[in-house]
C-alpha cells in the first residue's frame, strides 16, 4: 500500500523546511529536534520554533497546520490596572501586525507571537514568506515590548 496524502504532505513540509533553513545559512542538524519534531533557531533577538500540528476534525480525519511560534516576553508582574493596560496594548498590536497574532500560553504569563496555516496547498514560496514574516515581526515585537514593559 502506498503512502497516504497526509504522509506525502508531511514529507513535503519537511523537505521545504530543510530548504528554508538552508536558505538562511543553517542546516537541518543546526535546527531540527527529532525528539520534539520541531525546527528551532534564532533570528536577531527572536527565537523561532516551527512544527506541524495535527488537529482532529472528524472521525479518523485530521488537518495539519504549520505552526510558527516565537516567545516575546512575560506579562509584567504589576498592578491590575497596569496588567490590563499591557493586555490592551497586546490586543491593539494584534490589529497592526499583519499575519501574526500575539497570544498567551494557557496557564502561564508567557506572550508568544504565533502564526498558523493549513499545510494543504502550501508551496515553498508561501512557507518561506510566512516564516520570514514571523522572524521579522518577532524580532521587532520582542524588542519593543521588552523596552516598554521590562
Amino acid at each position: 500500500m502506498g503512502k497516504s496524502i497526509k504522509e506525502i504532505r508531511m514529507e513535503l513540509v519537511d523537505a521545504m523546511m530543510e530548504q528554508y533553513v538552508e536558505s538562511i545559512g543553517l542546516s537541518r542538524e543546526d535546527t531540527y529536534n527529532e525528539s520534539k519534531d520541531c525546527w528551532h533557531w534564532r533570528h536577531g533577538s527572536a527565537s523561532i520554533e516551527v512544527f506541524v500540528q495535527s488537529v482532529v476534525v472528524g472521525e479518523n480525519k485530521t488537518r495539519e497546520y504549520l505552526r510558527i511560534f516565537s516567545y516575546i516576553c512575560e506579562v509584567p508582574s504589576v498592578s491590575k490596572i497596569s496588567r490590563e493596560n499591557f493586555l490592551t496594548a497586546l490586543l491593539e498590536l494584534n490589529d497592526k501586525n499583519l499575519g501574526v497574532k500575539l497570544t498567551l500560553m494557557q496557564n502561564t504569563n508567557k506572550v508568544y507571537a504565533t502564526y498558523e496555516r493549513d499545510i494543504t496547498g502550501m508551496d515553498f514560496d508561501e512557507m518561506a514568506t510566512c516564516i520570514a514574516d514571523m522572524e521579522w515581526w518577532a524580532d521587532k515585537l520582542d524588542d519593543e515590548l521588552k523596552s516598554v514593559y521590562n
